[in-house]
């Protein structure tokens, strides 16, 4: 087993998801990067390991249970644990749409990413994080899950449908899990990284200066 801390970051090659596998790196973790595009994962995990950073780069879609399988096994055969999981791959497909008109395969097919995946690999890494000395896991969500915010008229949320429920659904899990498993070693937190300048974002993003903190509480 590995002496080293041993991270998995989903949708690791771009974003939110290629700045943490940064940060954990530079904190002297083990970063192994989830892709699933695995041209633009290589170009990523290259530009981190020629900053001399202890990355590696895993095929993995959240969405394929064979991908699920096969990066279990291989954690499983390489390091022998796992201590954080970072759940980060998400879409957001409905932008401009209202919520009477967005189709019912763009629902689904949301709802495959940025819920069922993360239930899926979150279930199939487990025993893995079991045996960490004091694992992690972080999904990171959004305001937009959240249904108080949503009520507040003084909140101007896009009511993206499709994401914004996803998200909910995957603040839902955060907690539950977080009960099943508070007398364990493991803490389970949701961290919303605000309005970032990714693709998702677009260039118009105000940033998110609290991210970081916050991921970093949720990692303690």
């Amino acid at each position: 087993m590995s002496h080293k801390k041993i991270t998995l970051i989903t949708g690791a090659n771009k974003g939110i998801g290629f700045e943490i596998s940064r940060q954990l790196a530079q904190q002297g973790i083990k970063v192994v990067m989830g892709v699933r595009d695995a041209t633009r994962g290589q170009i990523a995990a290259n530009q981190l390991l020629q900053t001399g950073l202890d990355v590696e780069l895993q095929h993995l879609d959240v969405t394929d249970t064979f991908r699920i399988e096969a990066i279990r096994d291989y954690l499983d055969k390489t390091y022998g644990k796992l201590d954080i999981l970072i759940n980060n791959a998400g879409v957001c497909l409905d932008v401009g749409q209202q919520p009477s008109q967005v189709g019912l395969d763009m629902i689904r097919q949301t709802f495959e990413t940025n819920f069922i995946g993360i239930v899926a690999i979150t279930q199939a890494l487990l025993p893995l994080i079991y045996k960490s000395e004091a694992g992690r896991i972080v999904n990171i969500s959004s305001g937009r899950g959240s249904l108080t915010q949503h009520s507040d008229p003084s909140l101007h949320y896009a009511k993206t449908l499709a994401y914004n429920s996803s998200k909910t659904a995957l603040n839902s899990f955060t907690v539950m899990l977080a009960a099943e498993l508070k007398d364990t070693t493991i803490k389970v937190n949701s961290a919303d990284p605000g309005w970032c300048r990714t693709d998702m974002g677009t260039e118009v993003a105000t940033g998110a200066s609290h991210f970081c903190k916050s991921l970093k509480k949720g990692l303690k």
